[in-house]
């Protein structure tokens, strides 16, 4: 079984992927996973995308594609995979289920995780890293000491600039431009799409996500 996991961030797509794919009893994969296990294989696709990633370019689609069919091909993905953040686009959606079918297989399921903007916003603005030791904390604001910081002086709580709440919106609304194109292609090529409400407990959302994957 091959998911695709799509959310925009904080919604906790990549924790419960690691979940799903457990239970699947499959890995999960990144692009960047993959990039860089291609590029310590030195094989010539990742010898490509090295060059790229060593200028600071972006790795062309056509290369992360290539990459992905092989990683696709690979005995331990024989029963399937989990793949977050490998389709952000439309050509990369497209690009994704030609290479699936080129090797007999295709996309399954695309987990669509959503929640509000503002509960999203409220989430990853409430995290700090202490400036000292950068230890990250949840709930706590900018300004705060880190009382437990064994550094000299006390470290004091600081937001990194884009977990700022105006950041936080443009991430978003990035994240929308991109997505909404793509979940209007899969539904339009007769995907199926499953709607998991990223809201609530992780234990919550963990039970959404794997009754949707049936189990």
């Amino acid at each position: 079984m091959i998911v695709v996991l799509l959310g925009p961030p904080g919604s906790g797509k990549g924790t419960q992927g690691e979940r799903v794919a457990a239970a699947l009893g499959v890995p999960k994969i990144s692009t960047g996973d993959v990039l860089r296990a291609a590029a310590k294989a030195a094989t010539p696709l990742g010898l490509e995308a090295k060059g790229y990633m060593d200028r600071g370019d972006l790795v062309p689609d056509p290369v992360i594609l290539g990459i992905m069919k092989e990683a696709l091909s690979a005995p331990e993905q024989a029963k399937g995979v989990v793949l977050d953040g490998v389709v952000r686009t439309v050509p990369q959606a497209e690009g994704l289920a030609r290479v699936a079918a080129e090797i007999g297989k295709r996309v399954d399921v695309v987990l669509l995780f959503g929640i509000a903007d503002e509960e999203l916003v409220a989430r990853l603005s409430s995290r700090t890293t202490c400036g000292a030791c950068q230890t990250p904390f949840a709930g706590r604001q900018p300004g705060e000491t880190h009382a437990e910081c064994t550094a000299t002086p006390k470290g004091t709580l600081v937001r990194r600039a884009d977990d700022e709440p105006e950041s936080i919106r443009n991430r978003l609304r990035v994240y929308k431009a991109q997505t909404e194109p793509v979940v209007a292609w899969y539904r339009a090529s007769g995907g199926n799409i499953v709607a998991i409400d990223a809201s609530g407990t992780f234990a919550e959302v963990e039970a959404r996500a794997l009754r949707a994957v049936g189990r």
